[in-house]
C-alpha cells in the first residue's frame, strides 16, 4: 500500500501521496493541495521544495556524498575524463570506447566557431566582464548554427550538445586572447580536450605552450568535480528558462548568468580576493580568522563550509590532493598561495573551525588551483562554467524529455494592500518621497 501523508487544516484531513527517492530524502506530492485546500506552500528560497524529480546527480550534505548517475565523484575524479563524465551525464550511462571515440570525434568536428563571431568580441567595452560576454554569445550561437529541417529531432540535439560542449570552450579561450590583445589560437586535433583549451589560451608563437600532463589532469579534474550538483541556482534557472521551450542555447545562457553571481559561481574568485587582502595586510592570516571566530563581526572566511555539505565537501578532499600535486610539480613561489596553504594548516587543526565543521571546501582548493594554472581572476566564473555545462545540458534535457513537466510557474503569497480606489494626481498628497 502506497504512503501518504496527511495534512489537517481547520479539522479537515487531506492526504498527499508520499514518492520514494532511491536515496535521500523522500517527498510529499503535494500536486494537489491548491485544489484540494485553496492553499499554497511558502518556502522561501525552494530549501525543503522538490522542483522535479532527477536521475542525474546525488548528493548528502550530512555524509559527504555526491555521485553522477550513481557513480561516486571520487571513482570519476580518479578514472574518468571530462568528455567520459560529460557522455555520462547527458545520455546517463558511460560510454563503450567506440561511442567515446565517435563523440571526442564530434567535438572535435564542432570546436571552431564561425569568423563572423569575432566582431563581437572586439566590439565590446573594454573592461567587460567575460562572464557577461560568454553569456551573450552562448545566445548568438542560436543564430550562426540554426536548426537543419533535413536532420531528424534526435540527430540535431545531438550535434547541438556537441556544439556546445566544444564551442563553449573555444569563445571563452577566445574572449581571454581579445581581450589581452593577443593573436587567437585555434583548437588542435591533435590534443585532447582539456589540453586543447589550456594551449588556446596561453600558446604563443614566441614561447609556445608545453603541455603538462599533471596541469591537464588537474584541469580535467577541476571540471569533473564541477559538472553538476543537483538542483542548484544555474541548474534550476536553466530548467525554469528550459520550461518555456525556448532553444538550447538560450537556457544555457539563463545558467551562465545565473551562475555569474557571487553567491554561487564566484565563490573561488572570493577566495583569491581574501587572500589578496591578507597580503594587503601583511600576510598574516590570524587577524582574519579572530574577526570569522567573532559572532559579533560580520567577516567569514570564503572557501569554508558549505550550504549543503554539513561535513567534508568530498570535491574537497578531492581537489586538496591535485591541488598538493600540482603546487608541487610547477614550483610556483606566490605569496598568495603561501598564505592559502597557512590558513589550511589552520583551519585543519583549529578546533573552532572542526567543532563547526567548516573545513575547506572545493572553492577554497579550485581558486588556488586556476591561480597556479595562471587563469586570470576574472576568467574564474567563467572555468566553472564551462565545468558545469554537461550538468545545463543534462538538466535541459531531462526536464524536456520528463512527460510531467510543465511551465515553471511558482506561486506567490499577496501581502501588500487590500482592493482600493484609484486618487486622482490633484488629490494625491504625500509627505514622504517613495523613490
Amino acid at each position: 500500500m502506497a504512503k501518504t501523508a496527511t495534512l489537517t487544516i481547520d479539522g479537515k484531513a487531506y492526504e498527499f501521496p508520499i514518492i520514494k527517492g532511491t536515496d535521500g530524502n523522500d517527498a510529499i506530492d503535494i500536486t494537489g493541495l491548491r485544489k484540494k485546500t485553496g492553499m499554497i506552500t511558502l518556502d522561501y528560497g525552494f530549501g525543503n521544495t522538490g522542483s522535479c524529480a532527477s536521475s542525474i546527480s546525488f548528493m548528502d550534505g550530512e555524509r559527504g556524498i555526491l555521485r553522477y548517475r550513481g557513480i561516486p565523484i571520487e571513482q570519476l575524479a580518479e578514472q574518468s575524463s571530462f568528455i567520459e563524465t560529460s557522455f555520462l551525464l547527458i545520455t546517463g550511462e558511460l560510454p563503450t570506447r567506440e561511442e567515446l571515440i565517435g563523440f571526442s570525434m564530434m567535438l572535435n568536428d564542432h570546436s571552431l566557431v564561425h569568423e563572423d563571431m569575432r566582431h563581437f568580441f572586439e566590439r565590446y567595452p573594454k573592461g567587460a566582464h567575460p562572464m557577461g560576454i560568454l553569456a551573450s554569445m552562448v545566445n548568438a550561437l542560436r543564430a550562426f548554427y540554426p536548426e537543419l529541417p533535413q536532420r531528424s529531432e534526435h540527430e540535431e540535439i545531438r550535434i547541438t550538445f556537441a556544439r556546445l560542449l566544444s564551442k563553449l570552450r573555444t569563445l571563452a579561450a577566445m574572449s581571454f586572447r581579445i581581450s589581452g590583445g593577443l593573436p587567437v589560437v585555434y583548437p588542435s586535433v591533435h590534443l585532447s580536450y582539456c589540453a586543447n583549451f589550456l594551449n588556446m589560451m596561453f600558446d604563443s608563437t614566441v614561447r609556445p605552450y608545453v603541455i603538462d600532463e599533471d596541469v591537464v589532469q588537474a584541469l580535467n579534474v577541476f571540471w569533473i568535480l564541477h559538472a553538476d550538483h543537483e538542483q542548484n541556482c544555474s541548474a534550476s534557472a536553466v530548467r525554469l528558462v528550459g520550461s518555456a521551450r525556448v532553444n538550447l542555447y538560450a537556457a544555457i545562457s539563463a545558467g551562465i548568468s545565473a551562475l555569474w553571481g557571487p553567491l554561487h559561481g564566484g565563490a573561488n574568485q572570493a577566495v583569491v580576493e581574501m587572500l589578496q587582502a591578507m597580503y594587503d595586510s601583511g600576510g598574516d592570516p590570524a587577524p582574519f580568522i579572530a574577526r570569522a571566530k567573532d559572532k559579533k563581526d560580520p567577516f567569514r572566511l570564503m572557501g569554508f563550509g558549505h550550504s549543503i555539505y554539513k561535513n567534508y565537501d568530498p570535491r574537497g578532499k578531492i581537489m586538496k590532493k591535485m591541488c598538493d600535486r600540482v603546487l608541487t610539480k610547477l614550483e610556483r613561489h606566490d605569496p598568495l598561495l603561501d598564505i592559502a596553504m597557512k590558513l589550511e594548516e589552520v583551519a585543519l587543526k583549529d578546533s573552532y573551525f572542526i567543532d563547526n565543521r567548516l573545513y575547506p571546501n572545493v572553492d577554497f582548493y579550485s581558486g588556488i588551483i586556476l591561480r597556479a594554472l595562471g587563469i586570470p581572476l576574472d576568467m574564474f566564473t567563467v572555468m566553472f562554467a564551462i565545468g558545469r555545462l554537461p550538468g545545463w545540458i543534462s538538466q535541459w534535457k531531462e526536464s524536456t524529455e520528463d512527460p510531467r513537466g510543465k511551465l515553471h510557474r511558482p506561486r506567490q503569497l499577496y501581502c501588500g494592500p487590500p482592493e482600493r480606489d484609484y486618487v486622482p494626481v490633484e488629490k494625491r498628497n504625500r509627505t514622504t518621497k517613495v523613490i
